[in-house]
C-alpha cells in the first residue's frame, strides 16, 4: 500500500488537527488500519493528494461501510491491482477516473 501516515502526519498533510483526523476516520471520510502493534493506527498516504482527501474517497468509503465492509477490507480492495481498470482503484481515483470505481463499489455494497 505504500507509505503510511500516523494521525499527526495525516493532520499535517491535510492542514487540520489530530482530533479532526479522528473525526474524519469516525465519519468514514478516511480509512485506516493498524499496520503493527507498535505503530498504532495509520492512514495510507495515497488517500491524500495536494493537501486534501482524494476526490471520491469519502463517498466511496461511506458506500462500502454501508455495505458492511470494514476499513481493512476497503483498503485491501482500493490498493489491489485490477487489470480491467487498469491499475488499482486508488490510482483511478487519484487520476480523476473514479466513475468506474464508484460503479464497482456500488455493486459490491449491494
Amino acid at each position: 500500500m505504500g507509505e503510511w501516515l500516523d494521525w499527526a502526519q495525516c493532520a499535517a498533510a491535510l492542514g487540520v488537527s489530530v482530533s479532526r483526523v479522528r473525526r474524519l476516520l469516525q465519519e468514514h471520510q478516511l480509512a485506516g488500519a493498524v499496520t503493527s502493534r507498535e505503530a498504532g493506527p495509520r492512514i495510507p498516504a495515497a488517500l491524500i493528494q495536494d493537501g486534501a482527501i482524494v476526490k471520491g474517497v469519502p463517498g466511496l468509503l461511506t458506500m462500502l461501510h454501508d455495505g458492511r465492509y470494514d476499513d481493512g477490507e476497503i483498503l485491501t480492495w482500493l490498493f489491489s491491482e485490477d487489470e480491467s481498470l487498469p491499475g488499482r482503484p486508488i490510482d483511478a481515483l487519484r487520476d480523476n477516473r473514479g466513475s468506474e470505481v464508484k460503479r464497482r463499489a456500488q455493486a459490491m455494497a449491494l
